[in-house]
């Protein structure tokens, strides 16, 4: 029997209303859209802000204009050549400063992460803490800057490899993570020297004003120049302009592949540098040795969290054939137990979808490989009756399916969970694992080690991402993320992902009297 309890360690936050949540991160029903830090700007034009959860309306946000971007993308360049020459250790204490800003405000950001975008609570305060948690790193970042000392073939000459700043970095984030996205680049740059603006998804654009909010507060307590973090909002277009605008040398946009086309062959043209987050269609190879009661727990937060619209969340499952049928009944009683509502109440497990799209979405998919021969074993339905008419919910399902199905190929931005079957070793596990054109996540559930060790060898898994024995969702900070094929190859957060904020340079310096060439060459006049 298995058994899925929520964590009751979190305040009940059902019992605040919208209106509380959104007044404590001083967000207004209209607020504007623009801002290089303490400066703000609207214009006529409007984006309307509706929770998923009920559908009601939250806020609205001025679309930036053309000239309000330019002015924010000068005030950025400007606030850059400042921002440089402080030392970094400097700059990491700015940022460990809106750290704390942050965990003064978990609560009640980690709730507008719930109303706007419609994760569970424990989620949205699992989002914050990622914030919380890069600051923390790139605290630490700031005085390991490191470069190299490089030996010379030339006597008397040093040679040496040092990172310096780019400039601005324009940052485009996705709904799913309205906040930690930005955070991972945010932090980064500045502690690199770089300066930021932001377009924040035009589904959760009050996430985006609340941020800048706190960072406000952290820049005028320091008296830090207008332009270091701003933000912008709009819709593709406000997007297309940073894409190729000559003065933003690094675009990180987090997305579907279809805009990461579209984001790295344009700013390619120009010979800028992107950072590509873009989709997944992760997989758990389930091995005859796993422990079932990790692995029905990982398979299940991993496909139903954020009601499967992780770019990591699980989206097949490759199980042997000698523990098929047991995984499967585990599943489906699982499934069972699953608690879907208002994500504000820490009861419930599954939250909306963001919107009428991804309901279609999801019921045009089911249907389609339904038609391809697969079989829907529980789920797949479109929840009404009292709060879900007014919101976006459904029953998080389940289907038999082959991985060579078109449906099965391409990643649906829902809880759809495909279950396939291999029969042979490992290796052949790990040859449909990656038969598709995503690689971001991976995991398997197995207690061989050499299994393990085979899946995380040259010849396992060919995804960024590969686990064992954890699921395929959710990422430490300490660790590169990011993901290769499809998924764009871009890394952010930690490990040495900091490079991609920098250009490198390698010096040299003549300490002696006389010139020798490299190579040995001579040249006499």
């Amino acid at each position: 029997m298995f058994s899925f309890i929520p964590n009751h360690n979190y305040t009940y936050m059902s019992n605040f209303t919208p209106s509380e949540i959104l007044h404590s991160l001083n967000l207004q029903p209209t607020n504007p859209g623009t801002s290089t830090g303490s400066s703000w700007m609207s214009t006529d034009k409007w984006i309307t802000s509706f929770s998923p959860i009920d559908g009601k309306e939250l806020g609205k946000v001025s679309v930036t204009s053309k000239s309000q971007y330019d002015e924010v993308v000068k005030k950025a360049d400007s606030a850059f050549k400042e921002l440089r020459t402080i030392p970094a250790p400097k700059r990491g204490e700015y940022i460990r400063q809106f750290g704390n800003a942050l965990r003064e405000e978990k609560a009640q950001l980690g709730a507008l992460v719930s109303l706007e975008m419609g994760k569970s609570y424990q989620e949205g305060l699992g989002e914050v803490q990622e914030m919380i948690d890069i600051c923390d790193f790139a605290v630490g970042l700031s005085r390991q800057l490191y470069g190299l000392t490089i030996k010379s073939e030339r006597s008397n000459h040093n040679m040496m490899e040092q990172w310096h700043p780019l400039g601005v970095v324009g940052v485009i984030s996705a709904f799913n993570f309205p906040v930690a996205v930005w955070a991972w680049n945010l932090t980064l740059a500045l502690v690199c020297g770089n300066t930021v603006v932001w377009k924040g998804s035009e589904k959760a654009p009050l996430c985006a004003i609340a941020c800048q909010n706190i960072w406000n507060k952290v820049a005028a307590a320091n008296n830090l120049p207008e332009g270091i973090s701003s933000i912008v909002s709009g819709d593709y277009t406000v997007g297309e302009w940073m894409t190729v605008d000559n003065k933003i040398p690094l675009v990180s946009a987090t997305g579907s592949t279809r805009m990461g086309r579209i984001v790295g062959a344009k700013v390619a043209e120009r010979f800028g540098k992107s950072i590509l987050e873009l989709g997944g269609n992760n997989a758990i190879i389930i091995t005859p040795s796993c422990d079932l009661k990790i692995t029905i727990t990982g398979a299940i937060f991993g496909a139903v969290g954020t009601c499967g619209q992780r770019c990591t969340s699980t989206r097949r499952l490759i199980i042997h054939d000698s523990v098929y049928d047991k995984v499967k009944s585990a599943l489906i009683q699982g499934y069972g137990q699953l608690k879907i509502g208002n994500p504000l109440d820490v009861s419930n497990h599954v939250g909306p979808l963001i919107d009428q799209d991804s309901i279609n979405n999801f019921l045009h998919t089911i249907d389609a490989v339904q038609k391809e021969g697969g079989t829907v074993l529980c789920g797949g339905e479109v929840l009404s009756g009292g709060i879900y008419d007014q919101g976006y919910y459904v029953q998080p399902c389940i289907i038999e399916a082959d991985n060579s199905y078109e449906s099965v190929q391409r990643e649906t931005f829902a809880p759809i969970l495909y279950l396939l079957k291999y029969s042979g070793s490992v290796e052949d596990a790990i040859v449909i694992q990656n038969s598709v054109k995503q690689g971001l996540s991976s995991a398997i559930m197995t207690s061989d080690l050499r299994e393990a060790n085979l899946f995380l060898s040259e010849r396992g898994s060919d995804c960024g991402i590969a686990n064992v024995n954890i699921g395929t969702s959710g990422a430490e900070i300490g660790g590169a993320f990011g993901g290769e094929k499809e998924t764009g190859g871009g890394r952010e957060s930690g490990s040495d992902a900091w490079k991609a904020y920098m250009r490198r340079q390698t010096n040299t310096v003549n300490y002696g009297i006389d010139l020798p060439l490299a190579q040995g060459i001579e040249f006499n006049i």
